[in-house]
């Protein structure tokens, strides 16, 4: 009789998050949110599973430096329903980015991550801040970055 191989899972008590840095200036922004939710969703890390969230924090520096292409800081537009006849808002990048810098970042990031508890979850391991200062100093975030491929690169 042949012994049956079992497929290993996560378990929450296998589950550690690590604290990460990283410095958009001159970041494609599409390129840094897709590599933001890779790492929120823990798709970096051998031990990731699907339904649990194996994923890391990360620190978002310098958001207001982050490189858009083209011309998308007045062609892309960002609206809101207020769920009035008549509330119906818009804002371009520019504007957006002139009230606050960090909320291209932050929704660019949040629509690459499931729609659902656990993206939620994983949202709230996201902090993004316009200038070089942040305050998490106490969680000694490491360093990183990305290449061309997307790959990470700690340190």
């Amino acid at each position: 009789m042949v012994a049956k191989s079992r497929t290993w899972t996560a378990r929450k008590e296998d589950l550690r998050s690590e604290w990460y840095v990283v410095d958009a200036t001159g970041l494609p922004l599409g390129r840094l949110a897709s590599n933001v939710a890779k790492i929120l969703r823990g798709k970096h890390k051998p031990i990731y599973t699907p339904h649990l969230n194996t994923g890391d924090h990360v620190i978002v520096v310098n958001a207001e430096r982050v490189l858009v292409t083209g011309r998308k800081l007045d062609d892309k537009v960002y609206t809101r329903y207020s769920g009035y006849p008549g509330g119906l808002r818009s804002r371009t990048l520019r504007q957006q980015q002139d009230l606050d810098p960090t909320f291209p970042i932050y929704h660019a990031v949040r629509g690459m991550l499931q729609k659902n508890r656990l993206g939620r979850d994983m949202l709230r391991r996201l902090r993004v801040y316009a200038g070089p200062d942040h305050h998490h100093q106490a969680q000694r975030p490491t360093r990183i970055t990305f290449n061309e491929k997307g790959d990470v690169q700690i340190g």
